[in-house]
């Protein structure tokens, strides 16, 4: 039987306390039943990580990491609006394609915050500086400034994060489906009011 390296071993931990935070909480997620996800001794998870703390940052930078894949290959081009739209969808198939994702996404930013300030901030930061810097990419994104760069990326997380939070609690694969038109149309419908000239009738 070929022999699991360190790195693979810590890659099939992370990916395992996603599954484990998303049914039992970040209290819940002990270092046993991440073990037991994992197909793994305990002893084993305790030589990759010396606390449930050093693994719960690498789930962190799962996390973070799978924003910044989601956002690059969503691969926009055109202008402002559709470069935003395809950010916004993007974020929002992510979510529907994993309900644990979403889950352990928003238990961890949560629980990040209450530990550590400036990490559980730094997420937000990070996945709204990618954000920035793909609407910056845009064909029209020079009529814009920093102000207006900044408010759009607020505008497609916080969409994103409403959709998040109703996905969760209902579960309904068809009703999300339908929700992410109507959350699509509300940041269209933004878009149009917040890019239109001043004194455009």
């Amino acid at each position: 039987m070929p022999r699991i390296s360190a790195a693979d071993r810590r890659s099939d931990f992370v990916k395992a306390a996603v599954e484990v935070i998303a049914e039992h909480g970040i209290d819940g997620a002990t270092t046993r039943r991440i073990a037991e996800q994992a197909n793994a001794p305990l002893a084993t998870l305790h030589y990759c990580y010396n606390s449930k703390e050093d693994l719960f940052g690498d789930v962190y930078t799962f996390v973070a990491e799978r924003f910044k894949e989601v956002a690059v290959t969503s691969d926009p081009h055109g202008d402002v609006p559709e470069t935003a739209r395809q950010l916004l969808r993007g974020v929002m198939e992510c979510y529907l394609e994993s309900e644990n994702f979403a889950a352990t996404t928003l238990e961890l930013v949560s629980w990040a915050r209450r530990q550590h300030g400036d990490k559980g901030i730094g997420v937000y930061d990070e996945a709204l500086e990618i954000l920035r810097q793909l609407l910056r990419t845009a064909d029209s994104a020079d009529e814009l400034d920093d102000n207006g760069v900044d408010e759009i990326a607020y505008v497609i997380a916080t969409l994103a994060d409403g959709f998040a939070l109703n996905w969760l609690t209902y579960g309904d694969p068809s009703a999300a489906q339908e929700q992410m038109a109507v959350v699509t149309s509300v940041l269209d419908s933004w878009l149009s009011a917040r890019l239109s000239p001043v004194g455009a009738s």
